[in-house]
């Protein structure tokens, strides 16, 4: 028999897997106005492949803000009652080719899926279960974890060599942004930029990822490159 070749997958959520036409910056902004009274739709706020509190710190300076006593709690619990009620059926979409490629990833010995992502704990249940894809990752790293990106991708890959084994060349970080490319190569792991959000493929390939692609519907070079991988690092 062939000896299985370990691997973990770090997959970031907006932009690579799904997209949320707007409903979670729409979230953001009930958020503002409903706990500091402040009308503003954050068309000036950057979003991609940011953390959520990094977001929120930026609202906070725009504005001259801080939170009294309890109120970030609030502002958290507004945004997620608001994504779940505008996240609904007929907004959002998942993007080509996500599903045959978890699919394929679970299917290979020793593989794992996990998530990297900025959003919070519970925003990012919000947007998985929409799709049905909460159940689908074992393990995940989220935005309220560390201070920005490349802290959270450092904390991956050593949760993922203690849980499994697996060392961080044998981790690929998957997204759609220039952070994601930074905080693989913060964090010792290769990376794969898929132009499915708010950047061009030649921008995100300029930034040299290991690999670039239009989006993941045509799983199988990727596949035939994590193989490639998995037995030489």
């Amino acid at each position: 028999m062939t000896r299985a070749t370990p691997l973990a997958w770090l997959f970031d959520i907006d932009g690579t897997l799904l997209v949320t036409e707007g409903a979670a910056r729409e979230s953001f902004a009930w958020a503002v106005r409903e706990i500091l009274r402040i009308d503003d739709d954050l068309g000036d706020i950057g979003f991609a492949g940011r953390t959520e509190p990094l977001i929120l710190a930026d609202i906070l300076r725009k504005h001259e803000r801080r939170f009294l006593d309890g109120e970030e709690a609030q502002f958290w619990n507004a945004v997620f009652d608001r994504m779940r009620s505008v996240f609904h059926p007929e907004r959002g979409r998942l993007l080509p080719g996500v599903t045959e490629l978890l699919a394929r990833v679970e299917g290979e010995p020793g593989w794992v899926a996990g998530l990297l992502t900025g959003n919070m704990t519970e925003m990012a249940r919000i947007k998985l279960a929409r799709f049905g894809l909460a159940d689908r990752f074992r393990f995940g790293v989220f935005g309220e974890e560390a201070s920005d990106r490349n802290a959270l991708a450092c904390i991956a890959v050593e949760r993922i060599e203690r849980r499994f084994g697996i060392p961080a060349a044998r981790c690929v970080v998957v997204g759609d942004t220039e952070h994601d490319i930074a905080c693989a190569r913060a964090a010792g792991a290769r990376v794969v930029a898929v132009a499915t959000g708010s950047r061009r493929l030649d921008e995100l390939a300029a930034l040299g990822p290991d690999l670039a692609l239009e989006d993941l519907s045509r799983s199988d070079g990727l596949m035939d490159w994590a193989r490639s991988l998995a037995r030489e690092a």
